[in-house]
This record gives C-alpha cells, structure tokens and sequence, in this order.
C-alpha cells in the first residue's frame, strides 16, 4: 500500500521497507551535510521549514511530520502536508478512528503510526509497524562492570528489545521500528548509541535514531569529538542495511517457541528472551501460524499457553510429538496473557510465574547443542539465522558491556565447512573451522560491540 509512491510530481520515495529513520532534531537545511555517509533516508520533523523540506525532497529523503496526540490532529496533519513533507508519523495514544482519517487527508502519502506496543496493528496490511514502547538496550548501570547475577536465566541481566521484535516478526513482513529515545537525565555514550542501533538491528528491526540534546548540539556545533561518534554510529547503520538479506533470513535452530506475540511476546525480559540469553537459537511461532512447515526443522517445541490453542492447532503439535518431535508445554493453570496496561517487561510477580515454565525449558536446552552453543559470552546475546536454501548460516553478535569480550567459542550444527567474521569497519576475517563432538566449531578473538559470523556449506 505503501510501496515507492510517487506522492511529489518527479519524484519516488524508497520503499517503506528500505527507510532508514531518525528523530531530526534541526531545522535548518544545512544540517542535512550530517548525513553525508550514513544510509538515513527518512526523518521525522518536529517543525516543517520550508527550506529544510525542499533540500530533504532534493536529497530524495522521505520527511514525515511527527503529531503527537492533542488538538485536532487532522488539522495538524493537513497543515504539515500543505508544507510538502512526504508523509505523516502519528507517535502515541490517539482517539478511534483519528488515523483512518489522517489517512483520508493524506490521500497516497503515507501514515505512519508509533503506538503502544498493545495497540500494535499485528496481522494488518501496515507496511510499518512502529512502537515508542522499549528498554533502552545494555546491561543496567549499577551492574555494569559487576558480576551481579539476575533473573530466572542465571546469567547477568541485560535489557533488551530483540525477544519484542522476533516476535512481531514472525508474525508478518512489516517493518518494525523501535522509537523509544535515550533515558533522560543519563550521559548516552557513543557504545550505549551502538548498542541501540545493533539491538533492533540483529533481530530484523530497526531503531529511529534519536540523539539527546546534549549530544544534537555538540554535533551541530562541530565538536570534533561528538563527529567521530557519529561517524561510527553512520558506519553500524550501513554495516546491517548493506545486508538486506539478513533480513530475509529465517531463524536457524531446532527449537520453537509457539506464544502468541499480542500476549507475551509483547514483553521484554520474556521467556523468548530468557531463552536468547542461553544463546539457544529458537524460532518464535505465532499459534495463528502454527503449521507443519512451521516446524520443519525443529526438534522441540515449547507451547507457552497450551490451554489457548485451537482444536487444528493442538493437532499440529500431536503430529509434531507423533514423528519424533519433542513438545514442551506450561505447566498446569498457566496462561500467557496481555501485559497489563502499557507494561512491556515483567513485575515481580509475572517473573515468578514464569520459573517454573523457565526451569522446564533451561533444563532441557541446556543439556544440547540444537543449533548453536557459544561460550565465554556472558555480556553478550546472539542471533543466528539461516538462508532460504539452508546453504548460508549467520550468527550476530552483540557485546553490551563497555569493554570488548575477547575468546568467544562458537560451536554449531551443520557440515559447514567455511567460516568468516564480518565486522562493522568491513573487514571480513575467515576463521579455521574444526571438528567438536556435536559437529563443528570456530574461535574468535574479540568482538568490540557486535560482529557477524557467516558460515558456508562450501
């Protein structure tokens, strides 16, 4: 609906699948030379100056005006159009029936909408499914260059969005964004902004780049030091969107994960995280997709709410179990529910629910390689995805720690028989590829922030 509309005379917007966002926080045209070596494309404007729109147009960038809720938003909106951006981003809690009427005003420009995680239109024809709901990604300050051990996963507590974005994904091919901005009242560091930018990245989502104000203003100002960290945050952007084929990839491993992703999975810190955290390749299933080719692959399945599964679902799950397939379901009276309100991580109270449901999984991924095992990597999460044909296997890894992890062991399933890291300055590094007693492994020295192993069959 919303593919390479022609919405200005002589003029096409890339796809809303290749947009590339940020929160442009200038108004005058000049500011656009920051651009100069990033893939950003698309911007959402607080104000619309004339001049700032046109230069963005020559540039052939997409600029959607930002709306929040409160006044008469369609007004707004024409208003905003009137002034020749492409198109409209309405980012909050609106009335009923407020898009379908910004829609109406927008005639084919674009709308865009950043809601709650809960209002998230799942299953829709929306090109662009966007949230300003999210953890900021890392290991928590007071725990950063500690030990702490936190959360049913044992292992030390890292806040982060992927588990959210597989599992929207899985449910259809929108794009996701996620839109939430730095934490207030914090010192955001050059590593903090990688970290955000590789934590949607890794998972098929990508965040709207949002700069605080301290650092939009020494950037603007040309601090030397504020260029360097913004040349290095343009350098993570165009290392992922150089490889769209990531994103066509499916998830790799021998584990699903059937939970619906308007309940559960519209949290963070999960069991689809908590599984993550283990660097257990799992698939998300949505049980409105739960087929026998969802499976295809998978040795064990873990139904998070058996009770909520219809009578041709639990059949597919009976014939998985019937040729050899292991199924795992929640305990007795559980039930995976819609987070209340706009909650998006666990309270205290869900967490314990979820132990005994984690104790059943960890006790079983635990004891087997289903896909890939890495090891010395406690600050780290992972991500491997295979290619249509089976040929090509990726494993993403993010570090979130402020120092580079160094012996990182990755052991995996597979006669892949070629092994290459690839990095974000673009270097691409082949590794020795030897024989583990569950089938292979490589070893690598250090990941700084995150890296990309890509294996081949030849």
């Amino acid at each position: 609906m919303l593919a390479a509309l022609g919405w200005v005379s002589g003029w096409c917007a890339p796809a809303p699948q290749a947009w590339v966002p940020m929160r442009w926080p200038w108004q005058d045209a000049r500011s656009l030379e920051l651009l100069a070596g990033t893939p950003i494309n698309c911007l959402l404007l607080e104000g619309y100056a004339p001049e700032l729109v046109a230069a963005a147009e020559k540039r052939g960038l997409v600029t959607l005006a930002r709306i929040a809720p409160g006044g008469d938003t369609v007004a707004v909106a024409r208003a905003a159009l009137a002034r020749g951006v492409s198109g409209i981003v309405l980012e909050g809690s609106f009335a009923e029936g407020t898009a379908a009427a910004v829609r109406a005003e927008a005639g084919s420009r674009p709308v865009v909408e950043i809601t709650a995680r809960n209002r998230l239109a799942l299953g829709s024809a929306a090109a662009v499914l966007g949230t300003w709901q999210g953890v900021w990604p890392g290991i928590p300050a007071e725990d950063r260059g500690s030990s702490r051990m936190a959360g049913p996963s044992g292992s030390a507590w890292i806040d982060t969005n992927t588990g959210f974005i597989r599992a929207v994904r899985a449910w259809g091919d929108a794009a996701v964004w996620l839109a939430n901005t730095p934490p207030a009242g914090e010192v955001v560091t050059t590593v903090r902004y990688l970290q955000a930018i590789a934590d949607a990245a890794i998972s098929g989502g990508r965040w709207v780049v949002a700069l605080d104000r301290g650092f939009a203003g020494r950037l603007a100002a040309g601090d030397e030091n504020a260029r360097v960290s913004w040349q290095r945050m343009g350098g993570l952007l165009a290392y992922f969107e150089r490889h769209p084929e990531w994103r066509a990839m499916r998830e790799a491993g021998k584990l699903a994960l059937v939970q619906d992703p308007a309940k559960g999975g519209l949290l963070s810190g999960g069991i689809l995280d908590m599984i993550a955290v283990k660097h257990t390749p799992v698939t998300p299933v949505p049980p409105q997709r739960l087929t026998p080719e969802s499976l295809a692959g998978s040795t064990l399945a873990v139904d998070v709410d058996a009770g909520a599964l219809t009578a041709p679902e639990e059949a597919v799950l009976r014939d998985f179990a019937h040729s050899g397939g292991t199924v795992l379901t929640s305990p007795a009276g559980f039930k995976d529910e819609r987070p209340p309100g706009d909650s998006i991580t666990l309270s205290k109270a869900e967490l314990d629910r979820f132990n005994d449901i984690w104790r059943d999984v960890n006790s079983l991924v635990g004891r087997q390689n289903l896909g890939v095992r890495l090891f010395n990597v406690s600050t780290m999460l992972s991500n491997a995805l295979v290619s249509a044909d089976g040929k090509t296997e990726i494993v993403h890894l993010l570090n979130y720690s402020d120092y580079p992890v160094e012996n990182v062991t990755v052991q995996f399933l597979g006669g892949y028989r070629r092994a290459t890291l690839l990095t974000p300055d673009g270097a691409e590094k082949s590794l020795q590829v030897y024989a583990t007693d569950e089938g292979s492994g490589v070893d690598i020295d250090k990941v700084a922030v995150c890296a990309t192993l890509r294996l081949e069959l030849f």
